[in-house]
Order: structure tokens, then sequence, then C-alpha cells
């Protein structure tokens, strides 16, 4: 049993590939900078976690997601705020290894917390955030599969020591990195998620294609994954590549897309924060619907927010 008694509800069956619709949050980290006002070095948000004002600054940010999903009668994807929380990050922050330890479990018990408020009759999946060990668009280096699998066994084992239902990789650039997750969540007994990231013309930022991308991953992993997603490209910048004759669509289930249709060194660049256009992102996800067969995971990314969430759930009721 997990520290502290709690028990992961959803691990061995996690109800989101039933195909039930189920949303998830926005863009935490543009949001809690930009909108609430709060200083995130290394856009990290997991530092939150620390104090009772950093950690109700985060109750706030979650808070109209899970109610939205209530008023829908939507399952939820509790993603944690953890996206940086691994190693490279924390040495840059300065948090030591028991340190960052403690934090990711805080983050679950958050949602622990959370989930017990708000859930009702649908469920509500908790999921440990994984974000890549270098830079979301341009890492320095490029892990071996093996090597990304050490590296990122350390956070997956706190999480599956947890009430984490599964764990999701956000923003990944390329395949090493990817297979290594999936084979340590693998071998540590916890569902995981993975989801690209990609550029205007939908190649990854190595410059593979989507598809290539998740059919390694599958086959370098005996299709280990639960599902992959898109995370952090605009739908624009992807859309072109979904034929509905590709196999690998099969294994696409969820899209967190930006609000911005500008490219990711265009974003890096902006000192104002793009929200685009709530309603028509809402419009390009019921397009995507129309390609992705099983499609039903929804949130956002960078510039989103409650009303970009809300605008999606509505359009694709």
């Amino acid at each position: 049993m997990p520290k502290g008694g709690s028990v992961a509800k959803h691990r061995r069956g996690l109800p989101q590939l039933d195909g039930r619709p189920f949303l998830t949050d926005g863009g935490i980290e543009t949001w809690l900078t930009f909108a609430d006002g709060i200083d995130l070095p290394e856009f990290a948000a997991f530092p939150l976690l620390g104090d009772d004002e950093g950690t109700n600054a985060l109750r706030r940010y979650y808070e109209p997601y899970l109610v939205l999903a209530c008023e829908r009668g939507l399952g939820f994807v509790l993603e944690t705020p953890t996206w940086r929380a691994n190693r490279d990050w924390a040495d840059r922050l300065g948090y030591s290894a028991d340190e960052l330890d403690r934090l990711n479990r805080r983050a679950v018990a958050l949602m622990e917390e959370l989930r017990d408020r708000h859930e009702r009759e649908k469920p509500f999946v908790i999921s440990g955030c994984i974000g890549p060990q270098s830079d979301g668009y341009r890492p320095a280096e490029r892990l071996t599969a093996t090597a990304a699998e050490s590296y990122h066994r350390v956070q997956i084992a706190t999480f599956a020591d947890t009430a984490a239902d599964m764990v999701t990789a956000l923003t990944l650039t390329y395949t090493e990195e990817a297979v290594g997750i999936v084979r340590a969540a693998d071998r540590t007994g916890i569902p995981a998620a993975i989801s690209f990231t990609v550029e205007t013309d939908g190649l990854l930022p190595s410059g593979q294609k989507l598809g290539d991308a998740i059919e390694q991953v599958d086959a370098d992993t005996g299709s280990a994954a639960a599902y992959f997603m898109v995370n952090c490209a605009h739908p624009t910048h992807f859309r072109h590549l979904l034929d509905a004759s590709d196999p690998w669509l099969e294994r696409l289930r969820g899209v967190r897309a930006n609000a911005s249709m500008k490219s990711h060194a265009e974003l890096d660049d902006a000192d104002e924060l793009d929200i685009g256009d709530p309603e028509e992102l809402a419009v390009r996800y019921v397009e995507l619907r129309d390609r992705l067969p099983h499609l039903n995971v929804l949130g956002g990314c960078c510039g989103t927010d409650y009303r970009h969430v809300a605008a999606i759930a509505h359009a694709n009721a």
C-alpha cells in the first residue's frame, strides 16, 4: 500500500479507455504566470506546493475545471502540477532529491483532496504529470531509451507509491524518451500516457512524423502505453496529418492544444499571452473528433484557461 494509506482507484482499469468523454485542465503555467501574476522560476509550478499560499493558488486554478466537469456530467483527468518536477529542473531550482519526492507526493495528495471534494457520478482520474528531462521544445541532449527509463523511473516510482492512477508525459519531442518512460511505468506497474508536441508543420521537433513516432514507441514497448496524446500545438499544426486510413490514429485519445497558432519559438519570445479565440479553438476540436475515432480526453495547453475548456466541452457535447 502507498505511504499514508492512499489507494489508487482506477489504476487497474482507466475509465477513459472505455471511450467515455473526459476533460482535463488548460495551460497551468501560463495561467499562473499571466493571469494570477505568480512568478514561476524555470516555468515550474511544483514549488507552489511548498507552502499554503502556493497550494491555495493551485486550488483556485483547478476548481473551476472540476465544477465544469460536474456540470457537464463528464469525467476528468486531474493532472498534477509536476511537469518540471524531475531531477534536472529541481537541481536548477535548488531542491534536493528528498524535497522533490515530497513535493511530487504533495501534488497527488492535493489531487486527492480536490477529487474527494468535487467528484460526483463520473470518475475523476489522478495522473502524475511528467515532463521532458530537458527543454520542452529544444532539448539540449537526447537520452537513449535506456537512459530515459533510468532517469524517469525515480519520479514514476514516487507516483506509483501514491494514489495516482496513471502517469502522463507531456510535451515530449523525440521517441527515445517516450520509450524509456513507457518502459519505466510498465515495470513499475502504473499505466502511462504519452503526449508528443509538434511544430507548425506537424513534425516533432526531432523531425519525425507524429504517426511514425507513435508507431515506433508501440513497436519498442510492445504497445505498453495506455494511449497517446498531442499537446502544446494548435490543431491547425497537425490536422493535415490525420488520414482516417492510418491505424495509429486509434491510439490517439487526447489533445491539449495551444490557444495560439504561433510556433514554439514565437511563443518563447512573446512578452504577452496569446489566448486566441476560445470558440474558434472549440470548432477545431470538433474537426479533430471527425478525424480521430477514439479522441475522448480534451483539454488545453499554453494560453488556454477555463474559458477554452468550457467552449470545447460545449462544442463537443
